[in-house]
């Protein structure tokens, strides 16, 4: 793979795929000088592009579904764009770079982006196929989940990542009283990957309170049907039923890569890419959660929006620098819990850590340093700070001369550093002990 060569203004880009990643490039887009003057966008969806990350807060009855929407289609059509909508491409002719829809359309294009975006990952577990088993991931899901929440009963939720929370606290609170809300969770605490226990713990007893229940060391093993194909129960691995009237599933994803595979671009996990987001084929690039850069895959919209403004430069003849991986924070959608997280979920060895927990607020603050410079932080309650460290993580500053005040947030821990700066021969320090509280 290498990078594509100036692109002519004439050339006919094709783009596969009309979520997020597909509307974000569209934008940029338009908005260049040297952008291709033809762009035709195929999206399976019957609606035009809308925002996937306000879908729980639409669940939860806190938005209308018009505020999801990122352009109408008069948007498309003023910047000279050809959309399709409730179509697919099936197949790609590499070799005379002609698309086959499912309709029987055949394009023809000079460039063609993949950003076909993913699936939820169903587990290989009986009964799976059941009715009342569902997703979340699109507008149609949505809807269903809505359904759910109005009929009341039980409703299950396979999956404690931030997607599963989301979508469970949208049932609760859509729901109310008649729907009792259950999340299995496989590992010993909710969103593993981005809390420490102290804010898992936090996370669940608020969760809780508010009515959901938390199973977590939670496998599920089976769903169980009532003999007529619809879910009445799910079994986990230790033998234990609960009662399912839904099941909702939403740990993890796939992406939608086999089209890319089966018109044999490069393959691994996803369609494979360089740092400039085009595949194996020079005239073929992939973007978003089909595409694999190095050993990477994406489920954030961070990183896809980094791969945008590569990709919309070398779309217009330019030659950026390449896309390289940077950290993310995750920020955790749900009404009236607040909480920030990037680095390290656990501490090692070679690392410092400061902590501070309010039991009266509910507020905890965890960072973690090494060499003087913050790798790590969990917010849980008071986030107000977390963008402030997540910058000083970024550009690893060294945090020496204000670690004293870095719990108590960026306002004094700034003004001590930038006094350090000015006068670099005052040395501040303070004991350990007054910034270490017991968790």
């Amino acid at each position: 793979m290498e990078t594509a060569s100036r692109c002519s203004q004439n050339e006919h880009l094709v783009i596969i795929g009309n979520g997020m990643a597909c509307h974000r490039l569209l934008e940029a887009l338009v908005n260049h000088p040297q952008r291709p003057r033809r762009i035709t966008v195929v999206g399976e969806e019957p609606v035009p592009a809308y925002n996937r990350i306000l879908l729980s807060p639409l669940l939860a009855g806190e938005l209308a579904p018009e505020a999801l929407t990122l352009q109408d289609a008069s948007w498309y059509a003023d910047n000279n764009i050809t959309l399709t909508l409730g179509d697919r491409v099936t197949s790609i002719d590499r070799e005379r770079r002609l698309l086959l829809t499912h309709r029987g359309d055949i394009l023809s294009y000079d460039r063609l982006v993949m950003a076909t975006g993913s699936r939820p990952t169903l587990p290989a577990v009986p009964g799976i196929t059941l009715d009342g088993v569902h997703t979340f991931r699109d507008l149609r899901d949505a809807d269903a989940l809505e359904a759910i929440a109005q009929q009341g009963g039980n409703a299950v939720v396979i999956g404690g990542g931030l997607l599963g929370l989301e979508a469970a606290e949208g049932l609760r609170k859509r729901g109310g009283s008649a729907l009792t809300v259950s999340v299995l969770q496989r590992s010993e605490r909710l969103m593993n990957r981005q809390l420490d226990t102290t804010a898992a713990q936090l996370l669940e007893a608020t969760l809780r309170e508010r009515g959901i229940i938390i199973e977590t060391g939670a496998s599920l093993a089976a769903l169980e049907g009532n003999g007529h194909g619809q879910v009445q129960s799910v079994t986990l691995s230790d033998g234990r039923k609960l009662a399912a009237d839904s099941v909702i599933v939403a740990a993890g994803i796939t992406p939608n890569a086999e089209l890319g595979q089966q018109s044999g671009l490069i393959f691994d996990r996803a369609i494979v890419v360089d740092g400039h987001l085009t595949t194996s084929d020079d005239h073929i690039y992939a973007l978003g959660e089909c595409c694999q850069f190095e050993q990477h895959t994406y489920g954030l919209v961070e990183p896809i929006w980094r791969q945008v403004e590569v990709l919309a430069a070398v779309l217009c003849g330019e030659t950026p620098a390449a896309y390289q991986e940077a950290p993310v924070a995750t920020k955790l959608k749900v009404s009236g819990v607040s909480l920030f997280a990037f680095g390290p979920t656990e501490a090692a060895a070679k690392h410092e850590e400061l902590r501070y927990q309010d039991p009266e607020t509910g507020d905890y603050c965890r960072l973690l340093l090494h060499q003087g410079r913050l790798i790590g932080a969990v917010l849980y309650g008071d986030t107000r700070h977390g963008p402030w460290y997540f910058e000083q993580a970024l550009a690893a500053t060294d945090l020496t001369a204000c670690r004293h005040l870095l719990l108590f947030g960026a306002t004094d821990a700034q003004t001590a550093l930038d006094n350090h700066f000015d006068n670099p021969l005052d040395t501040l320090s303070s004991p350990l002990s007054l910034t270490r509280e017991a968790a």
